[in-house]
Formats: C-alpha cells, sequence, structure tokens
C-alpha cells in the first residue's frame, strides 16, 4: 500500500498538512526542549547546592566555635536555607539552627531523606573532636528552583512557538489562495478565451504543473481555431455551388413546363434554400465562438430590439405576420443592460427570426420588453404549433429539428442563441402558451 502525504478526505490540503505535520513537531521540540532544560537545571542546581553544603558542613565541623544562624520555616521552605544539626560524640543532638526540624543523624555522605511527609536533601561529615555535623535543605526548594530555572530557559521557546504556528498557518493560508487563484484562472478558460497562465510568482514546485497547463491551453486554442477555420472554409466553398444550383433550379424550372415536374422542383427549391440557410447559420455560428469577441457594454435594450426587428420586418411583411413591440410606455428611461453587443444581436435576431418562420402565415409575434425592480426580461411570443414538451429540453442541441416542422429549418438557431445568451450573461428559457398554442422564449438578466 502507498503512502501519501496528502490523504483522502478533508485533510487532502496543504494548509491542513502543513499543520498536521509541523504542529505537532513544534510541540514536541517544545516539550523536549523543557525536558532537557528540567534536566540540566536539576544536576546543575543539585550540583552547585551540594557543594555548599559540603563546604558548609566541613567549615563548622573545623571551626566548633562558630555557631550558624537561627533559621525559621519561611527561610527554610521558601528562601532554602541551611539547617544546621550538630551532633555529641555519643550520639545525643548538641545544637540545631532550626529545632523543628528533627531529621535523624545520617551516615556520612550525601542522603535523601523523607521525613514527615517531606523531602530533605543531607550531608553529614564529622569533625577532629568527634562531633558530627548535619546539614539539610528542603528538597521542595530545590524542585522549585530548578522548574524557575527551566522555565526561564523554556519561556522564549513557549512565547515564539504559538507565534511560529501562527506564521506557518499565514503562510500555508498565502500558498493555498496562490494555489486557488491559479486554480480559478484556469476555471475562468472557455473556448472563446483560451490565454495562458501567467507564471509570474509561481512556486518552482508548482510551476511545471502551470506549465504543463499552458501547454494543453495553447493546444486546445490551436485545435478550437482549426475547426472554427475548417467549419468558415467549409461554409464559404458551399456558399457558391449551393448559390448556382438555386440558378440552375430556376432557369430549369423556366425550361419544364411539364405539372408532374412542378412538385418536384417546389422540393428541390425548399432543400436548396435549407441548404443556403445552414451555410448562412454555420457562418454565423463560427463568427461568434471566434476568439476576440465584443467585451461587455452598456446597451439600450429597447434600441436594440427595434434595430433586429426593423432587420427582420422584411421577413414578417413576406410571410403576413403582425410583428410588434410591447414595452413600457414612452417616457421611460432607457432599460439597459451590460453584455456584449453582439451577442446580444445575435441573440435577438434568433429568436425573432425563429418565431416568425414557425408561425404560420397571418399569425402574431409579439416581443415584450419587461423590466421589475431592477430585473429585465424580453420574451418573445408567437402563435405557432409550440413545441412538445418532452422535446424542450432538447431543443437548444445542435442539428437537432422537431419532427414535423417542415424542411425549411437547420436545427442551429436555438443552439446559436443559447450560445450567445451564455456568453453575454443571459437565461434562456421556452415554455410554451398557456392560453393558446405558441410559443414563450424568454431572456432574462441573472441576479
Amino acid at each position: 500500500m502507498k503512502w501519501h502525504v496528502f490523504p483522502n478526505g478533508p485533510m487532502c490540503s496543504i494548509r491542513r498538512a502543513m499543520l498536521l505535520w509541523l504542529v505537532p513537531l513544534f510541540l514536541l521540540v517544545a516539550a523536549m526542549s523543557a525536558a532537557l532544560s528540567w534536566w540540566t537545571y536539576s544536576r546543575m542546581v543539585s550540583g552547585f547546592m551540594d557543594e555548599q553544603m559540603q563546604q558548609l558542613a566541613q567549615s563548622l565541623a573545623a571551626y566548633p566555635a562558630v555557631q550558624p544562624p537561627q533559621q525559621d520555616a519561611e527561610k527554610v521552605n521558601k528562601w532554602g536555607a541551611y539547617v544546621v544539626q550538630t551532633w555529641a560524640p555519643e550520639g545525643a543532638l548538641v545544637s540545631s539552627s532550626w529545632p523543628q526540624l528533627r531529621v535523624p543523624r545520617q551516615a556520612e555522605g550525601f542522603h535523601d531523606v523523607a521525613h514527615q511527609g517531606s523531602r530533605w536533601r543531607a550531608y553529614v561529615t564529622q569533625g577532629g573532636d568527634g562531633r558530627t555535623v548535619q546539614v539539610l535543605q528542603s528538597g521542595s526548594f530545590r524542585t522549585k528552583l530548578a522548574a524557575e530555572r527551566a522555565g526561564a530557559a523554556v519561556a522564549p521557546v513557549v512565547i515564539l512557538l504559538p507565534l511560529s504556528m501562527f506564521v506557518l498557518w499565514l503562510v500555508a493560508r498565502a500558498m493555498s489562495r496562490a494555489l486557488q487563484d491559479i486554480g480559478r484562472r484556469a476555471a475562468q478558460q472557455d473556448e472563446h478565451t483560451i490565454t495562458e497562465l501567467p507564471v509570474d510568482n509561481v512556486p518552482s514546485e508548482i510551476a511545471p504543473l502551470v506549465q504543463s497547463f499552458n501547454s494543453l491551453l495553447r493546444r486546445l486554442r490551436d485545435a478550437f481555431a482549426t475547426q472554427r477555420r475548417f467549419v468558415q472554409d467549409a461554409a464559404h466553398e458551399l456558399r457558391t455551388p449551393i448559390a448556382a444550383i438555386g440558378l440552375q433550379v430556376e432557369n430549369m424550372r423556366q425550361d419544364v413546363n411539364c405539372a408532374a415536374a412542378a412538385d418536384r422542383f417546389a422540393h428541390l427549391e425548399a432543400g436548396v434554400k435549407r441548404a443556403s440557410r445552414l451555410v448562412d447559420q454555420l457562418l454565423r455560428l463560427s463568427r461568434q465562438e471566434a476568439a476576440g469577441a465584443d467585451g461587455p457594454a452598456i446597451v439600450d435594450l429597447q434600441m436594440q430590439l427595434r434595430d433586429s426587428m426593423n432587420t427582420l420586418i422584411g421577413l414578417a411583411d413576406q410571410r403576413n405576420i403582425d410583428l410588434g413591440l410591447v414595452g413600457p410606455e414612452p417616457p421611460c428611461d432607457p432599460i439597459t443592460l451590460q453584455c456584449a453587443v453582439g451577442d446580444l444581436r445575435s441573440l435577438l435576431d434568433n429568436l425573432i427570426e425563429n418565431a416568425l418562420r414557425y408561425t404560420p402565415e397571418g399569425g402574431v409575434v409579439d416581443v415584450r420588453l419587461l423590466r421589475d425592480e431592477g430585473h429585465v426580461a424580453v420574451e418573445v411570443v408567437d402563435t405557432g404549433p409550440g413545441i412538445p414538451q418532452e422535446l424542450l429540453p432538447r431543443v437548444f442541441d445542435r442539428f437537432f429539428r422537431v419532427p414535423g416542422t417542415g424542411p425549411g429549418g437547420s436545427g442551429l438557431g436555438l443552439s446559436i442563441a443559447q450560445a450567445a445568451a451564455q456568453r453575454a450573461g443571459l437565461l434562456l428559457t421556452l415554455r410554451n402558451r398557456q392560453d393558446r398554442s405558441g410559443l414563450i422564449a424568454r431572456i432574462e438578466s441573472t441576479p
């Protein structure tokens, strides 16, 4: 089983992994420093105090006339004052600097004595006249002194430990944000705006990964460009022969007056028109998907709707369809959207054109402009046959055509409109009318 620094689950994070591994290490170092300081200062204090006890005892044994000062409980227990006991050769206690302490006489040398629940350090020596001098010191004082010295030595480590952990957290957070920023820039890439990720201020360990992403993005950009060029070239090349076929069909109709051939010529002309419209829509689609599309701008929605309707008014007159705009009564403030002008124009043109083509002659197409508390929407309402409810989710697929809609469509109009809406940051939805047959195409600004 392979071991990983980053486990699965919530701990699979650089920041959490650094904290998971380094914080326990810092705590272990602090604990080891405290233990080493305690051990060192315990030996140091014990050695220093033992030497003083030995010198005091030997001095008092050599000079019997010298009498140590009397001590009290505070000096002995709090300040570590020495308690001196003098014993006669026959074993009787002659004098004591703190009579309350009744530690029995020990053999010569150093001893650790437990007396009445307290620990004592004792040193015993014998003088030339046979007297025995016993010097005692509180063991709890020695422990306290060693702890104070060890604490003073460990204090900088204890103080710097939280600071080091905080700095580590900040560094890990900065690294995590840098990686997240790279991820956000990579997520912002699409087939229309493929740009290489910047490698400035990228850690050397992450730079190869970013460079690999950039290489992949370059290949994707080249692939999309090749695809668009192919569609554009194919559409351009097809326009001329299709136009020539249309002219030849028209010329042949004049030469052939047979009634039996008239129906076949009608089907042939319809096929040529459909192929011509398909080529036009392929060109429009390839231009929309080309890199370097218009950037977002403030667009007057009412003016844009009038421009689209004026462009398609000829088709409406040709099919005897009542095309009208329903909006706020003038005078009113301009209704604006922030989006790419080209995408919005393509979206409106396709929706209005679709409504005009699929509405029977003599029908009605209304373009409604709605505004409610800053929320802007446009609805294209027709009196056509509508779309079966089960097929509504599929109508945005490329080249999908609703069965029974006739030979004139290409299956690209709604796909182009949906792509334009997404680039413009708008929401496009379709629903059938409830009051009668027909379709409502709604465009609305997203929050």
